[in-house]
């Protein structure tokens, strides 16, 4: 082992130690690979090496060959599925502060959307991808409304997205629906949404898969190397069993915990 490898662990402790102390704080711009080999005189390969440990471990973002900064931790989520159950019961309040007090996005993370550095909202009518369309049991033709939902709690952070298809047909007497203002901040969430043309949410089934994140997503995300991305397709059906809504939802694994509830009937006696 050279005396430049033998240096590694201790150049990652002493930043690990400036990092969590404060002394380089969350969102600032990291030395480049140039500056850390000067400071600790040791090789290039080295240095980024040191970097790409950091990484890994949680404390830097940024992509390979590009700016790096320290890490803005991200938001600890608990996706629980009575939310769903909270989310019907505030779609039927009538007085629309109260119905939009609380949303299900506080419900998993406790930040309210007032306080997110960016609440980004795009709306459009789009003919749906093929396995949208089998989802939703369209025809040929017929169109959704496609909603990107991107948020960052902080400058920095990785991004909260997601993305909404609606049958445009169902929804297209509302133009509010159709406007991404109001969609930002629309008080009651998707549920209520579907109340305003006269529908009723009866079920919703949530399909969990597991991947490997590509580049983009990672960098979008910020998630750290060998953190696995968990793909949540969320499908709404009516009180008629018609489905209404389907939703993608990725969740970096490093900062969600999945909460199944499934309530058991009583035995008869």
């Amino acid at each position: 082992m050279s005396k430049y490898e033998r240096k590694s662990p201790r150049i990652v402790a002493e930043l690990l130690d400036e990092i969590s102390s404060g002394k380089r704080r969350p969102g600032e711009q990291f030395l480049t690979i140039a500056q850390l080999a000067e400071k600790y005189d040791v090789s290039p390969n080295t240095a980024s090496g040191v970097i790409k440990q950091l990484k890994t471990l949680g404390a830097l973002s940024g992509k390979t060959g590009g700016k790096t900064w320290v890490r803005v931790p991200p938001v600890p989520a608990k996706r629980d599925t009575r939310r769903y159950l909270e989310e019907k019961a505030r779609a039927a309040l009538v007085d629309a502060g109260e119905r939009g007090a609380f949303g299900v996005s506080e419900y998993d993370t406790g930040v309210t959307i007032g306080s997110l550095h960016h609440n980004g909202v795009r709306v459009d009518v789009v003919e749906p991808s093929e396995d949208v369309a089998v989802v939703l049991r369209l025809g040929p033709g017929e169109r959704v409304r496609r909603v990107i939902y991107e948020r960052r709690h902080q400058e920095h952070a990785g991004l909260s997205r997601s993305t909404s298809y609606v049958p445009y047909e169902l929804i297209k007497d509302n133009p509010d629906l159709l406007n991404s203002e109001l969609l930002a901040n629309w008080p009651g969430g998707m549920m209520h949404e579907l109340r305003t043309v006269g529908i009723e949410a009866g079920e919703i089934v949530d399909h969990v898969s597991v991947t490997v994140p590509t580049a983009e997503e990672s960098h979008d995300y910020d998630i750290p190397p060998g953190v696995p991305l968990i793909h949540i397709r969320k499908v709404t059906f009516d009180i008629t069993g018609r489905p209404v809504e389907v939703a993608d939802i990725p969740l970096p694994g490093d900062r969600v915990e999945l909460i199944f509830r499934t309530p058991l009937p009583r035995w008869s006696e």
